[in-house]
């Protein structure tokens, strides 16, 4: 009987060379391969280097931009080469029209501002809901199924898993975010300087962290004196697991 030997479609891993294209803001743009969980970031010229395989996803992360994933084609894995462009995030205020009738209350006085465009959060730095309300995950008893009635969607959903797995995504990019947070604090290069962590591994080594600690609230509650004790603690833990591989 023949066999035939499985063959890896992707090919090799190689290291993509890529730029930024943006004008302005390039450098320390947290570049990660959401398949190996390697990541880097960019130099003062926007350039970086990071290893993938064909179809991987690179994902870019930066204050002044918005996210940007891009799928490394084949062509991108032939040449060894990517170019992105990221889109920046404006926060220039809308034109504000103060009437002449300040009565010095001030909950009277906003109801009698006016602005060109509806008012977004973003432009003042308070953070607000926008976009469409996120799907609601309704309890079994008393959402699902109650005396009078069963959601027949709603009790589909649960039995397929669909809840499940929805409940772990938001898990997934709740951690993502908390981790791009983190390391726009404590750099990749801060993080093997001072505890031994390859930079490559910086973006793996902090969702360990914010995984098996207390790390993600610490960090919200700016409690950095606990940051860098949990980096210390986790840190021997981590590369020990990192020799095995």
């Amino acid at each position: 009987m023949f066999c035939c030997p499985a063959i890896n479609t992707l090919g090799q891993q190689v290291v993509i060379k890529g730029v930024l294209t943006n004008d302005i803001d390039v450098e320390s743009i947290q570049v990660y391969n959401t398949t190996s969980r390697f990541n880097t970031i960019t130099d003062q010229n926007g350039n970086f280097e990071i290893e993938a395989f064909k179809n991987d996803t690179l994902v870019f992360s930066a204050v002044n931009y918005y996210t940007r994933k891009a799928v490394i084609t084949e062509e991108n894995y032939n040449f060894k080469h990517i170019e992105v462009t990221l889109v920046p995030i404006l926060n220039e205020l809308d034109e504000v029209y103060l009437g002449h009738r300040l009565t010095g209350d001030l909950a009277n006085d906003i109801k009698n501002v006016k602005t060109d465009d509806p008012f977004n959060f973003d432009d003042v730095g308070i953070p607000g809901f926008k976009g469409k309300p996120e799907e609601k995950i309704p309890p079994v008893l008393g959402g699902v199924v109650s005396i009078t009635s069963v959601d027949v969607e709603a009790l589909y959903k649960y039995l397929s898993g669909y809840y499940k797995n929805l409940k772990l995504l938001r898990k997934w990019q709740s951690q993502d975010a908390a981790v791009a947070n983190i390391l726009h604090g404590y750099m990749p290069s801060l993080l093997e300087e001072a505890f031994g962590i390859p930079e490559n591994r910086a973006f793996d080594f902090v969702l360990f962290c914010v995984e098996t600690t207390t790390l993600e609230n610490e960090f919200k509650n700016e409690n950095y004196e606990l940051v860098l004790d949990i980096f210390q603690k986790k840190a021997p833990e981590y590369l020990k697991g990192l020799v095995k591989e």
